[in-house]
């Protein structure tokens, strides 16, 4: 499958369908004019971008809309494209900059130092 990047906006339609599996678009629409404030037209040009990119496939009758990419898949992308853009790619370098302006328990220490040890394997 493609690299499929997805917006803000986008992020908040696929994250109904991450957890409602199905829905049809109308349903869609109501949802999101009541949390977001969007109109139907707004909503509706969203779903068809998505669908457009190929992170949403739509089924007849009802217009039901089913995600067709992972909340994984697009978290690692996103991920990915974070790094690449704000630290050239390099954990090491999102590491030492991230932790140091953290601060540590000791658990928190020993969980990284476990999750190093599991993927230098």
């Amino acid at each position: 499958m493609k690299e499929i990047r997805l917006h803000e906006g986008e992020l908040n339609v696929m994250e109904l369908l991450w957890s409602n599996k199905e829905l049809a678009a109308k349903d869609i629409s109501k949802i999101i004019k009541e949390y977001i404030g969007w109109e139907k037209n707004t909503t509706y040009t969203v779903i068809k971008r998505l669908i457009d990119k190929g992170a949403i496939v739509r089924q007849d009758p009802g217009f039901i809309c089913k995600a067709n990419i992972s909340k994984k898949r697009v978290q690692e992308i996103e991920a990915n494209a974070l790094m690449d853009k704000l630290f050239n790619g390099s954990i090491s370098n999102f590491l030492i900059d991230y932790l140091n302006n953290q601060r540590l328990t000791g658990t928190d220490i020993e969980n990284l130092e476990r999750i190093i040890i599991n993927h230098s394997h």
